[in-house]
């Protein structure tokens, strides 16, 4: 054998080596993955890292991430005896509806009723009404602390009014901001009437009575009263 076939043979040789190698990596490769696969499968393997929760997290019950509307240029405050409010309880506080019912009614506002929100609201308040109810809702917020209002789709001008879990009381009269002859301020944040609609929720769907959440109290009532009869 000349000296030429003995380094062809050489490089022949090497080269199956060198795919020798690569081939036990890849099959060994494969190997540890099938084991891990199957370890995991079975549960002898445990990886807390495949536990966790990637996806986004649901946007929380009756909060609004959409901009409110803001009130047009030169919209005075609605009359406290024009702004028809439905009062619905999101704090999970018996009774809390009808409390605050007497509190607006003192100070004038129309109150169409109470009910339950069918979710716990977080946060103060949330003040729910449509195109028609913009000045009505900002006249009524000026007697909440930090409530967040949400556009929906409702025809009228009637405002909901939900409670939230941190709702304490209505601001004191002396401390609401209102002057009849001052238009009402924007809140930060606020886009125009038509953007606003674009992402205004639906209108809501009629509340539950809140009487049902007080029924075993008013049952007592009842009770009272016919034994002092």
């Amino acid at each position: 054998m000349t000296t030429t076939d003995q380094q062809r043979a050489l490089r022949r040789r090497r080269r199956r080596e060198r795919q020798a190698v690569v081939f036990g990596s890849l099959i060994a490769g494969l190997a540890v993955a099938g084991l891990g696969a199957a370890a995991t499968y079975t549960g002898a393997l445990d990886l807390p890292f495949l536990e966790r929760e990637f996806a986004s997290p649901a946007p929380e019950a009756g909060a609004s991430t959409s901009p409110p509307p803001c009130p047009a240029e030169g919209t005075l405050p609605v009359p406290y005896t024009d702004v028809q409010v439905t009062v619905l309880n999101g704090a999970g506080i018996a009774g809390l509806a009808g409390q605050v019912q007497g509190d607006l009614a003192s100070r004038g506002f129309t109150v169409l009723g109470t009910g339950n929100f069918p979710t716990s609201l977080p946060g103060t308040a949330q003040i729910m009404f449509g195109a028609q109810g913009v000045a009505a809702a900002y006249t009524l917020a000026a007697h909440l602390t930090d409530p967040v209002l949400v556009l929906d789709l409702r025809e009228d001008a009637t405002v909901d009014l939900v409670l939230g879990e941190a709702f304490d009381v209505p601001v004191p009269l002396e401390s609401v901001a209102l002057d009849p002859e001052t238009p009402l301020t924007p809140v930060e944040g606020c886009v125009p009437l038509e953007e606003a609609l674009t992402t205004a929720v639906p209108a809501p769907a009629p509340p539950e009575d809140e009487a049902a959440e007080d029924g075993a109290t008013d049952e007592g009532a009842e009770e009272d009263a016919a034994t002092e009869g």
